[in-house]
Formats: C-alpha cells, sequence, structure tokens
C-alpha cells in the first residue's frame, strides 16, 4: 500500500518583519535585507523603431530604503521583448521570506525563478522549473511511483517543506510528493530558502523550504489565453497544454479565476536507446498523464496595509508508471493512478493595528483523494489475482496560524507566529480476487509550532537576525490492518529550533552574509508504521531527524556585471533510514535513527549584460555528500545529487519583436540503486542543449518554440528509467 495526505502547515504571510519600519521616520535605519521575493527587475517599454530599453526597476516591496534597494535601481541595459510581469502580479500574502540576490538582469535569480523565466524556459511543472536554481536539482524516483521530485543542497522532499501561497501541502502518511503533477502557467514566482528558512514561516525547514506564489491581477481588467502542442522526437504528436486567466483589480478589491491543462500522450526516447525486451524504441511505454488545475480568489483591500483574501485552488492528476527498461517483464509491478487530486481553500488576512504592529493570519481547509490500481498483468485490463488491489486514500486537513510583527524601535524589530494543523488520514483497500473492501482505517495527528524571530539593526549596513521556535506533534490514533485493525501505540514528540543571520553591506553593491540554522524534521506515519508489505515492523519511538546548516555568502557588482555565491555545510544527525533486525525467525526491517552524514558545498550565479539586446547568464552548483549508516550492506550512498551541475543561458534579441534564448543543463553522474536494492551504480552525466525563440506578432499576440535535448542523449537520472530524447514545442499566447 501507498501513503499520501495533504495537509497544510501554514507559513504566515511573507512579508519580513523589516516590512514593519516602511512608516519609520529614519530611512537610514529602515528594513534589513532579507528578501521576500524578488520584483520583476525587467520590465520594458517600447520605444518607436528602435530597440526597447527598460525603466528603473522598482524597489523590492515591504523593503523601503534597503540597501538591497540600491541593487535593484538604475537603467536596464537589458533589452526583452516579452515584458516580464511586475511585483504587482505576486500573491504577496502567499510569500515566504527568501534571502538571496536580487539580480536586476537575470532571467533566473540565485533563490527565484519568475513567471518570465517559467515561460521563457519552458518550464510547464515545479520539478523543471525549481532546477534552475543554483543549489536545487530535480530527480525521478522511478520504479511504480513514476514521481518527479527535487532535493535542495542535498537535502529531499522529507526534509525541504513544499507551499502553495505560504500553506504546506503535506502528506503525512509518507510525504512522497509528486512534484511532477504541480504545474507551473499560474505561479508568479517559485521561491527556494536554501538551508536557512525563517522559523515564522513554519516547522520541518530541516533543509530549507519551497514556496509557488500565485499571480493576482493588477489591472482594471486583463486576461491571458496560452495553448500549445507538444512534439515527439520525430515530430509527431506527442500531448498539448493550454492555460487562461481573466482578472480585474479596483481601489478596494480584486478578483481572479485562471485554469491549467497539461495532457501528456507520450514521451519520446533518444534515438541512441538500444531496445530491451521490456522496452523498444521509439515511443515510451505508459508515460501519459493528464493534469488540471485551477484557482480562484477574491481580495478586499481597504486601504493601502490591509488585505483580506478568500483563495481556493483545486489540481487533479492522473498517471501511469513506465517499466524499467533493465527488469524483466514478470518482475515489473503493474500499478497505475487514476486519481491524485488535491484541492485548498483558505482565508488569508494582513491588518496594520498601528504604526508599530501588524497581524497577519490565515485558516484554511485541505484535501487530498488518491487511488492506487494494480493490475495483473502489463496490459492493465484486469484484476483477479492476488497481487491486484485498489487502494483509496481520503484525508483533510485544518490548520491556521496568526503572527504578530512588532517594531520595537527604529533599529529593532520582532515578530511572533503560532502554528496548528489537524491532519486526518483515511484508507482502505479492495483485494482480489474476491473483489472485498477491507475497513477503513484512519490515523489523526496534531501539528504544532511556536516561533519568535528578532531583527536588530547595529548600523545602517549591519544587521542580525535571530529566530527560535518549538514545534511539537501529538499522534491521537494510528491505525493499520492486518487481517483486523490494529491500533499503533502512539507518542507524542516535540523538538526546539534556532538560527542566527548576520548581513552586512558595505557599500550599494555589495552584501556578505554568514548564517546558522539549526533546524529538525518529524517522521512521517509511514516511518513510524508502515509493515511494507509484511517486509518491516514499526517504530513508534522514531525521533525527529535533525541538521545544523552554516552557509557564507555575499554579491557583488562589478560596473554591469552582477556576481554572487556561497559556501555552504550541513551535519546532519538522526537520520533515518531502513535498519535490518530479526522479527518472529524473520529477517524484516525497521526505521531507525542510525544515520548521520555532511553536505558541503558551493555555488555561483552571474549576470552579464553585453548590450541593450544581449545577455549572457548563469549557475554552478558542486555538492559533497558523505553519510554514514554502521550496518547497511551494500555501503549506504546518497543518491540523486549530481556532484557537478552548471545552467547557462543567452537571451538575445536581434531585431524588435524577436527574442532567441538557447540554454544549457549540464549534471554530473549521480548515484542511484538497481530496482532490488542490491546494488549502488553511477548514471553517467548529461548535457541537455535547449534552445527557446518568441516573435511579438502584435502588442498582445505572441508566437513561440521550443526545441529540447538537441544532442539527443541517451541518459538516465535513476536506473533504469531514461530520460525523453528530442523534444519540441510550439504555442501562441495572447494577452491583454
Amino acid at each position: 500500500m501507498k501513503a499520501f495526505l495533504p495537509v497544510t502547515t501554514r507559513t504566515l504571510s511573507a512579508v519580513t518583519l523589516a516590512s514593519l519600519l516602511s512608516t519609520s521616520a529614519g530611512a537610514a535605519l529602515a528594513a534589513p535585507a532579507p528578501l521576500t521575493t524578488t520584483p520583476d527587475l525587467r520590465q520594458v517599454k517600447k520605444k518607436a523603431s528602435r530597440p526597447i530599453s527598460a525603466p528603473p526597476a522598482a524597489a523590492p516591496q515591504s523593503r523601503p530604503d534597503s540597501a538591497y534597494d540600491a541593487l535593484t535601481t538604475g537603467s536596464l541595459p537589458y533589452n526583452s521583448v516579452v515584458a516580464e510581469r511586475g511585483a504587482s502580479d505576486i500573491f504577496g500574502p502567499g510569500e515566504i521570506t527568501v534571502f538571496g540576490t536580487p539580480h536586476r538582469n537575470a532571467l533566473v535569480g540565485t533563490s527565484t525563478v519568475s513567471a518570465n523565466a517559467i515561460y521563457t524556459l519552458n518550464k510547464n511543472t515545479l520539478d523543471e522549473a525549481a532546477n534552475l536554481i543554483p543549489g536545487v536539482n530535480s530527480a525521478s524516483t522511478g520504479g511504480t511511483r513514476n514521481e518527479r521530485t527535487i532535493l535542495v543542497r542535498g537535502f529531499n522532499r522529507f526534509q525541504v517543506p513544499l507551499m502553495v501561497d505560504g500553506i504546506r501541502i503535506y502528506l503525512p502518511a509518507d510525504n512522497r510528493l509528486d512534484y511532477g503533477r504541480f504545474l507551473t502557467p499560474d505561479i508568479a514566482e517559485i521561491q527556494v530558502a536554501k538551508g536557512y528558512a525563517s522559523v515564522l514561516d513554519g516547522p520541518d525547514a530541516m533543509g530549507g523550504m519551497v514556496n509557488l506564489v500565485t499571480r493576482k491581477p493588477h489591472k482594471e481588467l486583463e486576461g491571458e489565453l496560452r495553448g500549445g502542442t507538444m512534439l515527439g522526437h520525430d515530430g509527431g504528436y506527442s500531448g498539448y497544454n493550454v492555460f487562461g486567466l481573466i482578472g480585474t483589480k479596483h481601489e478596494k478589491w480584486y478578483a481572479q479565476a485562471n485554469f491549467a491543462i497539461n495532457n501528456v500522450d507520450h514521451t519520446d526516447l533518444s534515438s541512441n536507446y538500444d531496445p530491451t525486451p521490456t522496452q523498444g524504441k521509439g515511443k515510451r511505454l505508459l508515460t501519459d498523464s493528464q493534469d488540471w488545475r485551477v484557482n480562484f480568489k477574491v481580495g478586499y483591500t481597504p486601504n493601502a496595509t490591509d488585505e483580506y483574501t478568500i483563495n481556493y485552488t483545486r489540481q487533479s492528476g492522473e498517471k501511469r508508471a513506465p517499466f524499467s527498461v533493465t527488469d524483466s517483464v514478470s518482475a515489473q509491478k503493474d500499478w497505475t493512478w487514476p486519481a491524485w487530486d488535491l484541492d485548498s481553500l483558505s482565508l488569508t488576512s494582513r491588518t496594520r493595528l498601528s504604526d508599530r504592529l501588524t497581524l497577519r493570519s490565515r485558516l484554511y481547509r485541505n484535501t487530498f483523494y488518491n487511488l492506487l490500481r494494480s493490475f495483473d498483468n502489463a496490459s492493465l485490463n484486469t484484476q483477479t489475482k492476488p497481487k491486484a488491489f485498489n487502494s483509496y486514500y481520503n484525508d483533510t486537513a485544518w490548520g491556521g496560524n496568526v503572527r504578530l510583527d512588532a517594531e520595537i524601535s527604529r533599529r529593532d524589530t520582532l515578530g511572533i507566529a503560532f502554528y496548528g494543523r489537524r491532519d486526518e488520514h483515511a484508507e482502505h483497500e479492495q483485494v482480489f480476487p474476491s473483489g472485498a473492501y477491507q475497513p477503513t482505517t484512519t490515523s489523526v495527528e496534531e501539528s504544532y509550532s511556536i516561533a519568535g524571530e528578532n531583527v536588530f539593526r547595529f548600523l545602517p549596513n549591519l544587521d542580525l537576525t535571530t529566530g527560535v521556535s518549538y514545534d511539537w506533534r501529538v499522534l491521537d490514533r494510528a491505525q493499520g490492518y492486518s487481517g483486523g485493525i490494529i491500533h499503533y501505540p502512539t507518542r507524542n514528540r516535540g523538538a526546539p529550533n534556532g538560527q542566527a543571520r548576520l548581513s552586512w553591506r558595505p557599500d550599494t553593491v555589495s552584501e556578505l552574509h554568514i548564517s546558522v540554522s539549526d533546524r529538525v524534521r518529524f517522521p512521517t506515519l509511514f516511518e513510524r508504521f508502515s509493515t511494507r508489505f509484511g517486509g518491516a515492523v514499526s517504530n513508534p519511538g522514531l525521533r525527529p531527524e535533525r541538521a545544523q546548516n552554516y552557509e557564507l555568502g555575499g554579491s557583488h557588482t562589478f560596473g554591469k556585471i552582477e556576481v554572487a555565491g556561497a559556501l555552504f555545510y550541513s551535519h546532519l544527525t538522526d537520520l533515518i533510514a531502513s535498519f535490518p533486525v530479526q522479527y518472529n525467525g524473520t529477517t524484516v526491517s525497521q526505521s531507525r535513527n542510525i544515520n548521520s552524514g555532511n553536505y558541503a558545498g558551493a555555488e555561483i550565479s552571474l549576470a552579464i549584460p553585453v548590450r541593450k539586446n544581449l545577455l549572457l547568464g548563469g549557475n554552478y552548483t558542486y555538492t559533497h555528500q558523505d553519510v554514514s549508516a554502521p550496518g547497511s550492506s551494500p555501503r549506504y550512498r546518497p543518491t540523486d545529487v549530481p556532484t557537478h551541475k552548471a545552467f547557462a543561458y543567452v537571451e538575445w534579441s536581434p531585431i524588435k519583436k524577436l527574442r532567441f534564448v538557447p540554454n544549457v543543463a549540464i549534471s554530473s553522474n549521480r548515484w542511484t540503486m538497481n530496482s532490488i536494492g542490491t546494488t549502488y551504480f553511477r548514471t553517467g552525466h548529461n548535457v541537455n542543449i535547449s534552445a527557446r525563440v518568441d516573435y511579438q506578432i502584435t502588442p498582445n499576440v505572441q508566437i513561440g518554440a521550443n526545441a529540447s535535448n538537441l544532442l539527443d542523449q541517451n541518459y538516465q537520472m535513476v536506473g533504469g528509467y531514461p530520460e525523453q530524447g528530442r523534444n519540441f514545442y510550439v504555442n501562441l499566447k495572447i494577452s491583454g
């Protein structure tokens, strides 16, 4: 059986504590440097019969008079045919605190990806888009789950919470989120807090945090419609996607509705792929999927500081799982996922109580429905054997949080937050050949966190941020089924967290910082109680994992050339791993806190505006992982993370209305494991060259085309599961 449940550990609206200083009289002592968002710094306006030049960029929101503002002002030397949406498109109450460098010219930031980059580089799902950021890499689980995921500086999806508009998407049964199910057309910005995530933004951020911020309207009437066709290796049809949006904004209210559809008929393998008994050349079997997503929001803005919003999102997915090309047909599991559905209804508020106090809150309800079907054979058409089953998950989460930001003095601000959430997970199974339904089992868990964060400015260009929190979980009920309902023993857990960050801005084009963060991640129900089809025993006493993250970084602008970099190191303790034990005379596994490890690496990113119509940019990441797992056989290897990862692009507008963006993504080899878990091996490196071209037919109509994996490389991110070969995409975009 598998496990999912969408829960939302709420994170407060992501305006930093520094925003409270926005009305302070002293400009020199205004808000500190943490970014809540990267504003759209590449908007353009038209010039008659000559290349487009950009106006001065807007300063980051909620941080007036900050030294960071100096990094994001001035004339931009970049010429872009398609104007990127401004910061007004970002749904502010859904942001988190992100510390990063606001490259004013870069297509991709050090900690964020804008809507313009997502569209330009044709990244239609979260895993593809987040992979553009230094320190973040996408991966595939392979196997019968067929999930896409991301890792942040080596930390996996269990250790880096995922948010949508600041609301956590959490599956307490096993938290095996499939990032390929999250579509990006309605996303204004992807924010990634790496290593250091503010305690005010919620618990479990052991290795960082990922947040998807949706769009909101910024004009009295606006709309957008996109349609695109996916083409395979030989130019044949392989799928389509559609996106539509309509919105309106007025002095005291706004409303928006949008939808996105992504329908994949199949993917094509590289022409260099050698066929096996389970997979021939050409079309990759069982790679079809269908996803759709809708979002509605209505906001009330009675004045310049207050905002109250009702936000509803629903997404639905259906997928199948391609076979391993190295295993025999008889060794495969014949699974499909007819339903992978999430919805979220939330009410957010931001109220300025006084010149020194701001109150933010959020209430929400999330649901998750999931169906896994196991069939008799590869034809996926009968369920008559004992291996066949239908597994149903129905889950509900209720939660909320409240946060108070206070300006104690012109130098000192304080934020206090409280989070609470209740998850109800229900599952049952239909077994074959009888077709009987087993009783429904339920698990109920409550999660809480109380946090405080202080920002103290010693000098106008030197500030210290410190934060502490205490997280705890209350397990009310944990049930399983094995011939009858099992009531597992319940145990509650709590753990403290602490962090600090010192930031210095010696001048208007430089920043240096050092940070340390000590955070935990609580185990899922799966890790504590799953029997793994009889191959494991429970461990209700499993402790939280913990990581101490250190970072030394900075940025500098050399004339027009922008450079940012960071060195990072993480020490991990109490890592959870499966350990062989004897149970009733049989060797089975049990989740235990037996591992420790060290992650270390470096990141660097560049943005080089060569001319008004030519921009060069890119980033590089080095990651080294060393994990000690006593008693493991074979020797444990951290998987899915390449030692070296690089991304580079050229954005060129040779004539007015035309934009050309060639780019390349390079990954060195990474550790993976065979399907039966007996051997680790390396996958080999890959060089993925792509190119995008857009032409602006009219101010409101644009056509575009994209080609990916132009070298048609045959490569794998996980053993036995080759990635897509050369492919193409054409689209039409109408906006107004």
